[in-house]
């Protein structure tokens, strides 16, 4: 998030980030749909208005071509995050709403920002490549926000299985600082092997200067904070 705020994202950091976000959402939204019905996921199952998956194929398509699904490549970290949306959409449904609270309002709350932040920090002249910061079924962030919480507080659940979807919303934030971490492994590997030259966007900033350094740990555990505030008021209901 600091790179994105800093305006320092470059390319090869960009196309990795989104392979893993395509592979983040194929779960999560795979999972979600197989489980539309279920009684914990129906009220916050919006994916007219919500849904990244095809927007992030759309953007894939544009940096890696009409093959994009052989160029995708990701770091374990992201096979882990994946395995364990899949693990819940078998045997535990209602935990899907961690996982959306966290994603979704997220991606919903910086969408417009960060994507005109990463058009201008790699020079894209038009909305190809960022379609993922765009909801166009979302007229206004503010009230469809107040709806999902809204309709989140609504579901019915025991006091221990409420307790287990905060609990799964603090993992959910743990996942992500992993990928990144794995992700920096990825492209230092690529940036030994152009020899330390960097990339046509400039020398790549590492992500682990990012996740290790005081003011992204205090941003990290300001995200839990508001995770555990945002789904505390759902527990209250």
């Amino acid at each position: 998030m600091l790179n994105f705020q800093k305006g320092l994202i470059t390319l090869p950091q960009y196309k990795i980030l989104l392979c893993s976000l395509y592979e983040i959402y194929r779960a999560l939204e795979e999972e979600l749909d197989r489980n539309s019905a279920h009684p914990a996921v129906e009220p916050i199952y919006f994916p007219q208005e919500l849904a990244r998956l095809e927007p992030l194929e759309r953007d894939l398509e544009y940096f890696f071509g009409p093959q994009w699904r052989k160029r995708v490549t990701v770091p374990a970290a992201t096979h882990r995050y994946t395995e364990r949306l899949r693990e819940i959409g078998r045997s535990s449904p209602n935990l899907l709403v961690a996982h959306t609270y966290t994603r979704y309002l997220g991606d919903l709350s910086g969408g417009q920002v960060l994507g005109k932040i990463t058009q201008k920090s790699m020079g894209l002249n038009s909305q190809e490549g960022v379609a993922f910061f765009s909801f166009p079924g979302v007229t206004s962030p503010h009230r469809f926000k107040q709806l999902y919480r809204s309709r989140m507080n609504s579901i019915e659940l025991s006091e221990e299985e409420r307790k287990k979807v905060l609990d799964e919303a603090v993992r959910a934030f743990e996942f992500n600082i992993e990928v990144f971490d794995d992700l920096q492994k990825m492209l230092s590997i690529t940036e030994e092997a152009l020899g330390g030259s960097g990339t046509q966007n400039g020398p790549i900033t590492p992500l682990t200067a990012i996740s290790s350094s005081p003011v992204m740990q205090l941003t990290l555990g300001l995200c839990v904070v508001l995770a555990t505030v945002g789904m505390g008021v759902y527990a209250a209901f």
